[in-house]
């Protein structure tokens, strides 16, 4: 990526966390610096292997085997992420506007949360399409949604809360491709610019469609 596109990102990133902080941030009261403060992403828990999963949107379950014939990618976070996430699917959303009408039609990007206890799946709803009306949320009990991180190798740890009651979720940020098929193919550090996530995607669409199980 040249430095006028490089450029263009940042202040992408930085415009979706502005708008997203006026929109999503809920605050409380005075509470500890600590608490609240920008967070690394933390290392994958263990190689990710892929698998099905069923969790809960705001529409209903939805499944992983439901979008067999189109290209997935997987992302687990939170809403009340103050930074990590809104970098991450901002780039997703560039990436996903550099592709055709036909080729977006054939992906499907899937925001999971590993806060369910704050994440319901109404307010999923709202979440994945302020970035890209084509992102959807997930979650599931807290059990159900460690199941599905194990399997993509995600790890995350709740921090203590402050006087407030609220806490910040440390979680790893990687974007998880998923071929067609179900197969995962590919899984993309943090901070992937827009053309990787592009290049990583493009050919699984060459392959004809095949409709859901």
């Amino acid at each position: 990526m040249n430095t006028r596109n490089l450029l263009i990102a940042l202040i992408a990133a930085l415009a979706a966390l502005l708008v997203w902080l006026a929109f999503f941030w809920e605050p409380v009261g005075p509470r500890p610096v600590a608490r609240v403060q920008s967070h690394a992403p933390l290392q994958l828990a263990t190689a990710p292997t892929g698998g099905d999963f069923a969790l809960q949107g705001g529409q209903g379950p939805v499944r992983l085997a439901d979008y067999r014939g189109k290209a997935v990618l997987l992302y687990f976070g939170y809403t009340y992420c103050p930074d990590v996430c809104p970098t991450s699917l901002s780039l997703l959303a560039q990436a996903l506007s550099g592709f055709s009408a036909d080729e977006l039609a054939r992906i499907q990007p899937i925001f999971i949360s590993v806060d369910p206890e704050r994440d319901t799946p109404a307010r999923l709803a709202e979440y994945g399409p302020f970035f890209h009306p084509s992102i959807i949320g997930v979650t599931g009990s807290p059990e159900e949604v460690a199941r599905v991180a194990a399997q993509y190798g995600a790890s995350y740890a709740r921090q203590p809360a402050n006087a407030d009651g609220q806490y910040a979720v440390d979680h790893s940020s990687a974007t998880y491709v998923i071929d067609p098929r179900g197969i995962l193919v590919d899984t993309l550090p943090h901070g992937t610019p827009p053309a990787r996530i592009i290049e990583a995607v493009r050919p699984l669409l060459a392959a004809p469609a095949t409709p859901p199980r």
